[in-house]
């Protein structure tokens, strides 16, 4: 399907066009619009008035370009254990030329993901993918005039647009509205459950756009919006943003040296607010024509680096305040990872104010990808993980991710009833940025009971590769009842409330989840729990068992 709109359309046109053009879609027949909303301590995805766990994967970037070449990919989607797939929509397809958009690609994924009983998020491949700007169309690329480049700090224009560019944001607007507006459109089936706003947002080589309009810009007021921000959450301000603020006296008003200083790390927030800021136009534009949720995703930094030499100003931790001031309209920052260190990292993106999820991390055959996945899940709520690559999953060797898959999809249903209230932990071994793990047992308090975790049993040696990848979740079923599912944990239990009891196993079962109620199998009641000592998941596959508890003395 082709949309022709003249270059000579105000923004306001064709926003209004595509609003009329959503009026015409008779409201009965839609199903209603995935949004997100709070349990507790957890955000839930919302597809169909119920909570959906994401069990994704990503493409690669090129793979969904191309109709007949995606219709390969299918049955090894499928084998993986899917139930969504993250795929790229790129501005320089969908417009090929200026106020032409062309559908026809897009039409073609959702139908094909139909056929396939899967589910999607696409990935808005606009002005910047990996802080590079290779996805605009060609008048975009071929006029610097109406569509500035960002300049480095020796004053060279790169391949990379600048955020100060008026008609940049207007005609990226535009076609991010179409987009949205079309999915509205045609997408009453919400196929379609997220949508990812640009990617990997960054300046590189250089801390921040040294362009002339990026320099007026800095020489110009702090936004109030962003003034106001600081002052309303000073509380809670990450302690490097607050300790730039600080340090100039907390000041309410002025310029961004004046406010913020000059150092490195103030260019950083002023690249941020810029980048945030653009995204907000965007997103408002684009819920407007249909409010479905809207993500952000972050390339991570790496320790002792200097923005820039990491893309600066991106959805960082660190830059989350000066987000969450900006681009309101976007529903959550979301991770990126491909550090072994995932568990220092993900606490940082799950707040108040912004659920964790997971689009990208690794590649779907990393021997550790599923251990991630259930310590996300389990331990902060996440409601999706999604591997990059995910159609070289093959299910052999290391890659056990679509076994892991298959198991989340038979708990997902006890996962979404329990999030947010405080009944889920998850386990995964900590690993440092360089890759050393660290195989001490873990710690939590889950009710009247003292949980501890070890990776690993008594039975099986491990290497420190083998307990990388162990990994899984509890979840407390009712006061004495526990779900232990993953692989490769083994898990005591101690009185917690001082009370001085001994604690037993009453009963172990191994077991499956059928539409979300317990069918058990094998009783475990003698060597598999080392005679009541403990609950043991095996090393070398994704199991669940249930365990009834009792006191004595």
């Amino acid at each position: 399907m082709t949309l022709r709109a003249s270059p000579r359309h105000t923004l306001a046109a064709l926003c209004a066009l595509a609003v009329f053009g959503i009026a015409t879609a008779p409201a009965s027949a839609a199903a209603p619009v995935p949004h997100l909303r709070q349990q507790g301590t957890a955000s839930q995805l919302i597809v169909d008035d119920q909570p959906f766990l994401v069990l994704g994967g990503e493409l690669h970037n090129s793979s969904a370009s191309h109709l007949p070449y995606l219709q390969r990919l299918w049955p090894a989607l499928k084998n993986a254990q899917l139930n969504t797939v993250l795929a790229p929509v790129q501005w320089d397809q969908m417009e090929p030329e200026e106020g032409r958009y062309d559908f026809t690609v897009l039409d073609g994924m959702l139908k094909q993901a139909r056929a396939n009983d899967m589910r999607l998020i696409l990935l808005w491949f606009g002005a910047w993918k990996n802080s590079m700007s290779t996805y605009v169309p060609p008048y975009v690329k071929r006029d610097a005039r109406r569509f500035p480049r960002a300049f480095n700090r020796a004053g060279a224009a790169q391949e990379i647009l600048s955020p100060f560019g008026e008609q940049t944001l207007q005609r990226d607007t535009a076609a991010f509205r179409a987009l949205l507006a079309h999915l509205k459109q045609t997408d009453t089936e919400r196929t379609v459950l997220m949508v990812q706003v640009e990617n990997e947002i960054g300046m590189l080589p250089d801390v921040r756009d040294f362009g002339p309009l990026a320099n007026a810009a800095l020489a110009g007021q702090v936004p109030r919006r962003l003034l106001d921000y600081l002052q309303a959450n000073r509380a809670t301000l990450h302690p490097s943003l607050l300790a730039l603020w600080t340090a100039q006296g907390q000041r309410t008003q002025g310029t961004w040296a004046e406010v913020f200083g000059t150092s490195i790390g103030a260019e950083e927030v002023f690249q941020a607010w810029a980048y945030a800021a653009f995204v907000e136009t965007m997103s408002a534009a684009g819920k407007a024509a249909y409010p479905i949720p809207l993500y952000v995703n972050a390339a991570l930094n790496r320790p002792g680096k200097q923005p820039g030499e990491y893309p600066s100003a991106g959805p960082l931790p660190h830059l989350f305040d000066v987000w969450k001031a900006a681009a309101p309209s976007v529903d959550l920052l979301a991770i990126d990872t491909y550090f072994p260190n995932f568990t220092d990292w993900a606490p940082q993106f799950k707040r108040r104010d912004n659920p964790l999820f997971v689009p990208e991390a690794d590649n779907a055959g990393r021997h550790d990808a599923a251990a991630k996945a259930f310590y996300a899940i389990g331990e902060h709520d996440a409601f999706g993980f999604s591997p990059f690559g995910i159609e070289d999953s093959t299910g052999t060797g290391d890659d056990t991710l679509p076994a892991a898959y298959r198991l989340l999809r038979q708990l997902a249903p006890v996962i979404n009833r329990h999030q947010g209230a405080g009944d889920t932990r998850g386990f995964k071994a900590r690993v440092s940025y360089d890759g050393v793990v660290d195989a001490a047992p873990q710690q939590a308090t889950m009710g009247g009971y003292l949980l501890t975790v070890s990776f690993g049993n008594p039975w099986a040696k491990a290497t420190s590769r083998d307990v990388e990848a162990f990994g899984g979740l509890v979840i407390r079923l009712a006061d004495d009842e526990f779900l232990v599912a993953g692989k490769g944990l083994t898990v005591t239990f101690k009185d917690a409330t001082g009370a001085g009891d001994s604690i037993g196993l009453e009963l172990v079962t191994e077991g499956t989840y059928e539409k979300g109620k317990w069918a058990p199998a094998r009783w475990l009641n003698g060597d598999e729990i080392h005679q009541g000592r403990q609950v043991m998941l095996v090393t070398g596959g994704f199991t669940a068992q249930k365990v009834k508890l009792y006191r004595y003395r």
